[in-house]
């Protein structure tokens, strides 16, 4: 999180919101990131109801929740996921902010009817 706290700007300038969220209950939660001065959005998940949604994984011999990336867009949709198999498994900025920059162009970005069209079977 000091990686994404330093770089919070980067992502601010091309409109991303960062989300970031644990598994410790409410009061610990705001506790941390009042403590390492966060400016980013925290979620408390302490019954794993949105680990469960984004099938990130539990691995009790490494020390819990495995880290995942999300990036959705702004219609809702989640463009790119990433788990990590590690706690140090995590995609550099400089990658999230290039693939960020690649979802943003308009041959890339698709239409909501592409996006029905796509999950239809």
């Amino acid at each position: 999180m000091a990686q994404l706290r330093q770089d919070l700007d980067r992502f601010s300038e091309r409109d991303v919101a960062i989300l970031v969220i644990g598994p410790e209950n409410a009061q610990k939660f705001a506790s941390f990131f009042s403590k390492n001065r966060l400016q980013f959005v925290g979620l408390p998940d302490p019954k794993h109801d949105v680990l469960k949604l984004y099938g990130q994984e539990i691995k009790l011999f490494k020390f819990g929740r495995m880290p995942a990336q999300v990036l959705v867009d702004k219609a809702g949709f989640a463009r790119y996921v990433h788990y990590g198999n590690s706690m140090s498994d995590i995609p550099s900025t400089e990658d999230l902010l290039a693939l960020i920059d690649e979802l943003d162009q308009p041959e890339t970005a698709l239409s909501m009817s592409q996006v029905l069209d796509s999950q239809q079977v």
